[in-house]
C-alpha cells in the first residue's frame, strides 16, 4: 500500500518561489500534526511521498477541501500571517493527508504540477 501527501497552491496569488515554498512546508507540518500515528509511520516507511499541485484559485481550493473532508482525509487550509508578500489571512493552500496515495488520487488525479 502505497501512501502520499498532497498540497494544493493557489495560482493566483503568484507567490514568490520562496514565499510558495514555506507556504508549501507549513501546510505539511499541519498535516503531519493532524494525522494518526498509524498513517505516518506507514507514510515515513515509504518515503514521505509529497506533490505540490495547482488550482487557480480560492474558490476550488475551498471545494476541495470540502470534498476532501467527506473522504474522511486530513485537509487543513493554510493562512498566511501577511508580513511579507500578501494581506494577513490570505488563503494560500491546502495540504491533504498523508494517506493512501489512491484514496488521495481520486480527489487530485486531475489537477497539475505546480
Amino acid at each position: 500500500m502505497s501512501f502520499k501527501q498532497v498540497i494544493v497552491v493557489r495560482q493566483d496569488l503568484n507567490l514568490p518561489k520562496g514565499k510558495l515554498a514555506s507556504q508549501v512546508a507549513h501546510a505539511s507540518v499541519e498535516g503531519v500534526l493532524h494525522s494518526k500515528r498509524d498513517v505516518l509511520q506507514v507514510w515515513r516507511e515509504h518515503g514521505m511521498k509529497k506533490v505540490v499541485l495547482k488550482v487557480k484559485g480560492e474558490k476550488e481550493l475551498l471545494e476541495l477541501r470540502k470534498k476532501a473532508l467527506a473522504m474522511k482525509l486530513v485537509a487543513n487550509l493554510i493562512h498566511d500571517a501577511g508580513r511579507t508578500v500578501v494581506a494577513p489571512n490570505m488563503l494560500t493552500c491546502l495540504g491533504i493527508g498523508p494517506d493512501e496515495e489512491k484514496k488521495i488520487d481520486k480527489l487530485t488525479g486531475k489537477l497539475k504540477m505546480v
